[in-house]
């Protein structure tokens, strides 16, 4: 099969490629769902809620950097793999639908987790021990446990998506067994026979 210059491979194997994809998507959904159950989990015991948010961004915040590194690395480990499995895409039945709904889920995942680092920040400055900030009126309540209720959502997702990317990967792995080569690509054959 054809080979893209744009794959990572050490002796004609993806092996970088796989772990990177590997490695960076585990991190992501790993730490996502340690930081929904366990940081988020710890920071809803104390009794003052704004110690507890402020507990919660500090740790999404120490998180950020080591999160990005993983995303980063799963997104070059994944587009070297797309690189590779090119000729499969276009030539093995099921594989380019594999391929949209991985891409989709993926951008999904990037936009929750942009979106929860988002309210992250908003919640940190709610519950900053600034004394100037209006954290008494009514209103002020009502809408950090607006935006809590939104973050909640948004960091919930993250593990779910994630999650959903390792299934789609592990679909893109059985698909590359020589027999489902072989009938992925006789399929993919008789379908552009029947077009003609």
């Amino acid at each position: 099969m054809p080979q893209n210059g744009l794959e990572i491979t050490v002796a004609g194997r993806n092996t970088l490629a796989r772990s990177l994809h590997d490695l960076g998507m585990g991190a992501w959904f790993g730490g996502s769902l340690m930081g929904a159950i366990g940081l988020n989990g710890v920071a809803r015991e104390w009794e003052d809620e704004k110690t507890g948010n402020r507990i919660a961004s500090i740790g999404w915040a120490k998180w950020t950097p080591a999160n990005g590194v993983a995303i980063a690395a799963h997104l070059v480990g994944a587009v070297s793999l797309l690189a590779s499995d090119f000729y499969r895409v276009g030539h093995q039945r099921g594989v380019g639908a594999m391929s949209v709904a991985k891409t989709a889920v993926t951008a999904a995942a990037m936009g929750a987790t942009a979106y929860s680092r988002v309210l992250g920040k908003r919640i940190e400055k709610a519950s900053s021990p600034d004394p100037e900030a209006p954290t008494g009126s009514e209103e002020h309540h009502a809408a950090v446990e607006d935006i809590e209720r939104q973050l909640r959502w948004a960091q919930w997702s993250i593990p779910v998506l994630t999650g959903t990317l390792t299934v789609i990967s592990a679909l893109a792995g059985e698909q590359q067994r020589p027999t489902q080569q072989k009938l992925g690509m006789l399929r993919k054959a008789a379908e552009r026979l029947d077009l003609d």
